[in-house]
């Protein structure tokens, strides 16, 4: 009897904890991840790095002045020599490990091994960085932190730099205009494309910035951020205008930093300079951003005259594409569909959009179209991505490099709500004052009838 209760006593306490951990592992990764899995996972690395490396084969033969001093000062066994560990510091979602590279490796040996390693220290997955030749950095990840996404405590900022969504690594996935100007987002119908651009209009709502709508689906898409937006056009007509106008602009701003690069002799030459940025801050124009919702919409046509007027829209948009970068004005291009079917010019614009990122899409093509020039083994992933997993996308650049991202929920009135806060940082463009959205007064609104009228159903 004596041992039953004692194994009652000792058995439950352990039955709770168990089933503790099983229902944080599942309902509360992160906690799991701080408690539990963060000690076993550190734990298992430091046992077992040397053999797990040798078995992936990332070891060399140690040098000759290595083998002298080991024969000299012990009688251990020579063994392949792995990279070596630098730093090691744990994160909220994971573990991240430095590593100096032995001579011969190259960061290509660690990312084809990610895989086994992945399996080896029984994480969710281990992701490659090159930190600067010679040294990379294993970001290991304890759980799947797209499944519910929570942005890090701490994240990048600038001007210009706007944190939009979660990388499958864990750290946030960033637009940065500067650096990368002009961008392709692609998605179906509930895909979350959407979403990606709330975030986009809401990070960038605070900056010190200019925003242009072209929503051809009459302004369904962008209209509840008019508060903050300096133009918006909700069909073809006045989309070539808008387009024109930001021409003329364009074509201004690059007059005004060519009278800036040293032509008047009262320029300093620290002052010299080759786009918007090296201006000095009194004289710089703000910067712009167009935001083209369903592009495929300024493609389409019907008749002779519409294909006169697509084609010089194309033209223009590719000519803000080319040109854009320097004067400041960066273009985010969204669409379901995207292929060179939609006519002259697709191709050549796509070109020019160096940051893409793709939803899931309809047709395999659309996704070609947006990473199969960047990145082809990305479109694997971007046409498996389920329908149950709205947010989930596949991002690439001209780089060649490519990570799975999820952007956090946000509703439409969050989104609208913020635009309506920082209404009063709309920047002054008399070029585009006429393009400015109404805004309707409060007494307006409240004197607005429905069109139809409510009847109730009676028995």
């Amino acid at each position: 009897m004596s041992g039953a209760l004692t194994l009652v006593e000792l058995g439950g306490p352990l039955a709770a904890a168990a089933g503790g951990a099983a229902f944080a592992r599942a309902k509360a990764p992160a906690i799991y991840w701080s408690a539990i899995g963060l000690p076993v996972t550190a734990a298992r690395f430091a046992a077992t790095y040397g053999s797990t490396m040798d078995a992936c084969g990332l070891t060399v033969t140690p040098s000759r002045l290595r083998v002298l001093m080991l024969r000299a000062t012990t009688r251990r066994e020579i063994r392949p020599v792995p990279p070596r560990v630098r730093r090691l510091w744990p994160t909220a979602t994971g573990l991240r490990v430095r590593l100096r590279l032995a001579p011969g490796q190259e960061p290509a040996d660690v990312a084809a091994s990610a895989e086994r390693l992945r399996h080896a220290w029984g994480v969710h997955g281990v992701h490659v960085s090159v930190i600067k030749p010679g040294v990379v950095e294993l970001r290991m990840v304890g759980f799947d932190v797209l499944r519910r996404v929570r942005m890090p405590r701490r994240l990048p900022s600038g001007p210009m730099v706007v944190p939009v969504a979660l990388r499958e690594d864990g750290t946030a996935y960033v637009r940065d205009y500067r650096r990368v100007p002009h961008g392709l987002n692609l998605g179906a119908t509930q895909s979350g494309k959407s979403v990606f651009i709330r975030n986009l209009v809401k990070g960038l709502a605070p900056h010190e910035v200019a925003l242009v709508g072209i929503d051809c689906k009459w302004g369904v898409e962008l209209s509840p951020f008019t508060p903050r937006l300096s133009a918006l056009a909700i069909d073809p007509d006045q989309a070539a205008e808008i387009l024109d106008v930001l021409v003329a602009e364009m074509e201004g701003r690059y007059e005004l930093i060519r009278h800036h690069q040293g032509i008047d002799a009262d320029v300093a030459d620290e002052d010299i300079t080759s786009d918007l940025w090296g201006l000095p801050a009194k004289v710089r124009p703000v910067p712009l951003v167009l935001l083209v919702d369903e592009v495929a919409e300024l493609f389409l046509v019907a008749t002779s005259k519409d294909e006169k007027r697509r084609d010089h829209m194309v033209t223009q948009l590719i000519r803000l594409a080319q040109l854009g970068r320097a004067a400041g004005i960066y273009l985010e291009i969204c669409g379901q569909r995207f292929g060179s079917e939609l006519g002259k010019g697709a191709t050549m614009l796509r070109a020019q959009l160096s940051g893409r990122v793709v939803h899931r899409v309809n047709d395999k093509p659309t996704a070609e179209m947006g990473l199969g020039d960047i990145a082809p083994e990305a479109v694997i992933a971007a046409t498996s991505i389920p329908p149950e997993t709205p947010g989930v996308a596949v991002a690439g650049d001209s780089s060649g490099g490519w990570c799975r991202i999820r952007t956090p929920e946000l509703s439409l009135a969050d989104a609208a709500r913020a635009c309506r806060e920082t209404a009063h940082l709309v920047p002054d463009l008399p070029a585009l004052a006429r393009f400015r959205p109404h805004l309707p007064a409060a007494t307006e609104l409240a004197d607005a009838r429905p069109l139809a009228r409510h009847c109730p159903a009676t028995s």
